[in-house]
Formats: structure tokens, sequence, C-alpha cells
């Protein structure tokens, strides 16, 4: 009895239909996903590149720096040295220099002793002149 008559339940063909454009709709959905899914990696692709030069720049500046730190380094400790150098001498100089001051002084004073000496022997002489002059 149903023979000619369409179901009720629905129309297989139209049903395979929404079937198919349910599954044209997600292939599609797919497809976008893809593509954003593509973009995003050349996007981080890209990114991850000018990173690797970002760090082998910073790289290359840091190895620059350090050279320029071993180079200062180098040349405070050369300072260094000539400033000890420099200091020695002048140690030995300052010494040099007070043994050549209380020298002055002792010759000094023996000069004078040596003059308050010869006054006391001129003025003796003059008053035993002046004595015999007298006689």
């Amino acid at each position: 009895e149903d023979g000619g008559r369409p179901q009720r339940d629905g129309d297989p063909v139209r049903e395979l239909e929404n079937e198919v454009e349910s599954e044209q709709k997600k292939s599609g959905e797919a497809v976008k996903g893809m593509r954003k899914y593509e973009r995003r990696i050349k996007e981080l692709t890209y990114q991850t590149e000018e990173d690797r030069k970002n760090v082998a720049r910073l790289q290359d500046l840091v190895d620059k720096l350090q050279l320029k730190v071993k180079a200062y380094k180098r040349a405070a400790e050369e300072s260094e040295e000539q400033a000890n150098t420099h200091m020695s001498k002048f140690r030995k100089l300052q010494h040099e220099l007070d043994e050549a001051e209380e020298r002055a002084d002792i010759a000094e004073s023996q000069v004078n002793k040596l003059r308050a000496k010869s006054r006391d022997v001129g003025s003796k002489v003059r008053d035993s002149t002046r004595f015999e002059h007298k006689k």
C-alpha cells in the first residue's frame, strides 16, 4: 500500500542533500581554519626569524662590549701599575728630600755655631789688642 507514496519520515534525497550541504559547510570552515593557521604559522615564522636576527645583533653587541671591557680593564691595570711606579718614585724622592733637609739643618746649625765661635774669638782678639794698647 505504501508503494508510490513518499514516506512521511522524510525525503532521503533531501536528507542526503542536507548532509552534503552540511559537510560542504564543515569542509569550507575547515579550509578557512587551515588558511588561518597557515597565516599564523607564516607570522610566527617571520617573527622567529626577526627574533633570531635580533639575538644575533645583540650577541654581536655583547661580544664587542666584552672586548671593550677587557681593553678598559687592561688600561686600568696598566694605569695602576704606572701609578704605583710613580708613587714609589715619589716616596723615594720624598725620603731623599727629607734626608737632604735634615743634612741642611745640621749644616746650618754648624754654621751658626762656627759664626758664634768666630764672634767670640774676634771679640777676645779685639779685647786683648785693646788691653795691649793701653799698657
